[in-house]
């Protein structure tokens, strides 16, 4: 396997962190549908989510695939190790 550079593992947990804040505030507005402010988080926290995700993807290729990240050419999904696989 590949040596990666920290930066491939700083960005990737950087989108965990991210993540986990969305399925928090995801369960609360399941229970709480009217509280703005935690709907303008989400909502900041999904732009986040896609910035981060296309400067990884930029620099290290795709995270997922099925039509939810571009590639590059040649195509580097095959291009190991995947994102699990660390």
């Amino acid at each position: 396997m590949k040596q990666l550079p920290a930066s491939y593992y700083e960005m990737l947990e950087e989108m965990q962190a991210i993540d986990f804040v969305i399925t928090d505030l995801t369960l609360y507005l399941d229970t709480h549908p009217n509280d703005l402010q935690a709907i303008q988080q989400y909502n900041y926290y999904i732009q986040m989510r896609k910035k981060v995700k296309k400067a990884f993807e930029q620099q290290f290729g795709p995270l997922t695939n099925f039509g939810y990240s571009y590639s590059g050419s040649p195509w580097n999904w095959k291009d190991a190790p995947w994102p699990w696989q660390v």
